[in-house]
């Protein structure tokens, strides 16, 4: 039986034998797996790489649960877990890369992912060449004999370019070459991969999924072909997490829709506000024309959440920390996707070291928010006690 977003999150993983008959199935802790008879070892042994229990770094029975919800909600034909969502970045890359391949990086990729680029598969002989997220078509050009895998990350850090996705699978695809996305800011919802021809589909559950700021956590699900390797390589690279934080994240499924929903609606009333404000030059959110990939994101995605970046028109240290001081129900933090509401800014000299080929060169500061669960009125209004702060700066 077919079943729409909201039923899969809510009933997602909870296979009878997970829960052993109640809601929500028990935190299973285990290292060592016991067995009574050789009979029974040695079919544990051959079942090892299902959901068998066999061993802890294979998973209990919470794991399991965890990681059959995350395929039923996102799609592909497994899930394997880290500890953090750069761990699952950076793992999932390890499991398809060996010296002397060669990657294609979005520019505006999560900066950790940048660094382990940059200084973890250098070192390993592994080149990496940095694409402009909006190329299309022009990735040709960028494929070599020994290119492996196509990295996207849609919308893309801090500047939120929406990337086309379905073209740029169709032309890795067109040469064997593994396409992976950081989908965490479409949080496994609000953009299906799988139907865009992504193989490996990876986020940093931290974030949304947990959504209470409270769990570092990472998966990372692949399609039928892929998932061997990864599940394999993963269990090499002692790739595991505790029972208890995921049982944490697949409580977070079940309100993940409607906290999605909110932190939407909110942040579409903070954007549309700040669009107004004399000191803003443009909105960078994928809703807003003003957004690169605008209409990719129209045509792709089936809604937003609360992460979004505004550029102000001028460029004032003295007057963005003003800013930042004065706002009280937005805290200055580098995560985001809980319930509370945050802020960073970047003056433009930052993006001078975060973009290789694709630096936007702003002439004014960008400021990412994430807006949470707040009254929005709260949010607006604090954030306009912190715009005048800003102004009694320049003003002086």
């Amino acid at each position: 039986m077919s079943k729409k977003l909201e039923t899969k999150l809510v009933t997602a993983g909870r296979n009878k034998k997970w829960t052993h008959g109640v809601v929500n199935p028990p935190v299973q802790r285990a290292s060592t797996v016991v067995f009574n008879t050789v009979a029974e070892k040695n079919a544990a042994t051959i079942k090892r790489q299902g959901h068998t229990l066999f061993y802890g770094r294979r998973g209990t029975e919470t794991h399991f649960s965890f990681q059959e919800a995350m395929v039923d909600v996102e799609g592909g034909a497994g899930c394997a877990l880290y500890p953090c969502g750069a761990a699952a970045i950076t793992n999932t890359i390890l499991a398809f890369v060996e010296h002397g391949d060669h990657i294609l990086m979005v520019d505006t990729c999560y900066e950790p992912t940048r660094d382990f680029c940059n200084i973890i598969l250098k070192k390993m002989g592994i080149e990496t060449t940095y694409y402009d997220p909006m190329i299309g078509e022009g990735i040709r050009e960028l494929i070599r004999p020994n290119t492996k895998i196509l990295f996207t990350e849609s919308p893309g850090s801090y500047t939120m370019e929406v990337q086309d996705i379905p073209t740029l699978s169709k032309i890795a695809h067109e040469q064997d070459i593994i396409v992976m996305i950081d989908n965490t800011w479409g949080a496994g919802v609000n953009f299906s991969p799988f139907e865009f021809g992504v193989d490996i589909s990876i986020q940093a559950a931290t974030k949304y999924i947990v959504g209470h700021s409270d769990v570092m956590l990472g998966t990372s699900v692949a399609n039928e072909k892929y998932w061997p390797q990864l599940r394999e390589q993963s269990y090499l690279m002692g790739q595991c997490i505790s029972p208890d934080d995921a049982y944490t994240g697949l409580r977070g499924l079940r309100t993940l829709g409607v906290r999605l929903k909110q932190h939407d609606t909110n942040a579409l009333a903070v954007a549309k506000w700040l669009e107004q404000r004399p000191e803003v030059d443009h909105i960078r959110h994928p809703a807003f024309e003003t957004c690169p990939g605008h209409e990719f994101y129209k045509r792709d995605f089936t809604g937003g959440n609360g992460l979004f970046s505004f550029v102000l028109k001028t460029s004032n240290k003295e007057a963005t920390t003003a800013l930042l001081d004065t706002v009280e129900h937005f805290s200055m933090g580098y995560s985001w996707g809980g319930f509370e509401s945050l802020i960073l800014a970047n003056e433009p000299s930052t993006f001078d070291t975060m973009r290789t080929v694709a630096n936007p060169h702003f002439t004014g500061t960008l400021v990412r928010v994430h807006i949470g669960l707040e009254n929005v009125e709260d949010l607006i209004e604090d954030l306009a006690r912190g715009l005048e702060a800003y102004n009694a700066v320049l003003n002086r």
